[in-house]
């Protein structure tokens, strides 16, 4: 019993770690990218997310390019080289370039509303199309170096060449939130 009171915080924790952020919560249709492209999944429900290839403003609705990859847990696309082809996002409204930039990553809730042939080189691609509810901007992430000092080495080692301070790097990732999300 008191094991399970312990536990139960910590699974609870390591939920709310991998938890969906609200504006993507939902039940889609298991469709994929690639799958959207034979015109039989046109109506379906979706979410999908990626990397931003390009973003196309126009008078009164946006479209973005998007890179298809495989989402994890918490609906936020998986970086790497796994693609799972690509689809373009389209809203209503103006989405600025500079914030909805090439690179970042998006995940998208919305309906395949038609599928779009486009070049990519000398290949013509079938694109599906999403008419999308939800644009949802994953925050930059951005390595740094933590420089860690241990002021204690020379005094726990008094090696015969010692007496200096020991450093040593560690990469980190840390996220820096888009101006307004």
């Amino acid at each position: 019993m008191h094991r399970a009171l312990i536990l139960l915080p910590l699974a609870l924790g390591l939920m709310a770690c991998a938890s969906v952020p609200r504006p993507l919560q939902g039940a889609f249709d298991p469709v994929l990218p690639p799958e959207a492209a034979d015109r039989a999944a046109l109506g379906a429900d979706v979410r999908w997310g990626g990397r931003i290839l390009e973003i196309e403003p126009g008078a009164d609705r946006t479209c973005l390019v998007v890179l298809a990859q495989p989402l994890d847990a918490g609906s936020q696309p998986i970086e790497g080289d796994r693609s799972l082809g690509r689809f373009i996002a389209c809203r209503a409204g103006f989405y600025d370039p500079a914030v909805f930039a090439s690179g970042r990553s998006l995940t998208v809730v919305g309906r395949i509303a038609r599928i779009e042939t486009r070049p990519v080189g000398d290949f013509a691609f079938a694109y599906p199309v999403l008419e999308a509810a939800v644009l949802y901007l994953w925050p930059e992430s951005q390595v740094v170096d933590v420089i860690h000092a241990d002021l204690f080495w020379p005094v726990y080692r008094p090696w015969p060449w010692g007496g200096h301070y020991h450093l040593h790097r560690v990469p980190r990732t840390v996220d820096r939130a888009p101006p307004g999300h």
